[in-house]
């Protein structure tokens, strides 16, 4: 069975920035869509799960290009180029809230600032002196999606997937553990997993069995 989607499931607040601000709100706001729902961009997405399949090749292989797990990774998600071939076989879309929860939400009539203040929170924060008092004009509030919130993002291939790209897949998906701003900080903790609970196991026990 191939997997249609990747669930992730935030453990602590994150961040998915948008880059711009909202004067007297927020300096850096999330990314939402016009209804007020939270996403984090699929192509983002793809390039975190590029970096976490690169770690488990580098583990698995070094650095060496020329063995199979190496060109799995390429072929699943491509060699940063602009071409087709370059961009990899793995299509992702946003990662965003369950279809059915969007559905009842605007069934409801919710307006987008009801959506926004429902899931996200302002966290502040301000640089310190070295004598331990606050830094003049360095307050900075940011919009944080809370714990708890799961997003889902379909997923597709070019083609019937191998046995080995799913393995790996399945690996740097379980390796994903951060995204957003602040992440190499620890900030934007999360849980990813494929969408059947079978299917991640079958994929991790046969990964095991593979790299013995």
């Amino acid at each position: 069975m191939t997997p249609k989607k990747i669930i992730i499931t935030l453990k602590s607040a994150s961040t998915f920035g948008s880059g711009s601000g909202v004067p007297g709100l927020v300096d850096r706001e999330i990314e939402h869509d016009d209804h007020g729902f939270p996403f984090l961009r699929g192509k983002t997405l793809k390039g975190l799960l590029a970096e976490s399949a690169e770690n488990v090749t580098f583990a698995l292989e070094n650095e060496d290009e020329t063995l199979p797990w190496h060109q799995t990774k390429n072929a699943l998600f491509g060699t940063g180029g602009a071409g087709l071939k370059e961009r990899g076989s793995l299509h992702i879309e946003d990662a965003q809230l369950p279809e059915a929860l969007r559905a009842e939400v605007l069934k409801s009539g919710w307006k987008k600032e009801d959506v926004l203040y429902s899931l996200t929170g302002i966290r502040r924060q301000t640089s310190i002196n070295e004598h331990g008092a606050p830094d003049h004009a360095t307050l900075r509030s940011m919009r944080v999606l809370l714990p708890g919130v799961t997003l889902e993002a379909k997923i597709s291939f070019n083609g019937e997937p191998s046995a080995m790209e799913l393995q790996l897949l399945n690996a740097a998906v379980l390796d994903f553990r951060h995204a957003g701003t602040g992440r190499n900080r620890g900030r934007g903790w999360l849980k990813a997993e494929l969408d059947d609970a079978q299917v991640t196991q079958e994929l991790f026990i046969a990964f095991g069995e593979a790299i013995q």
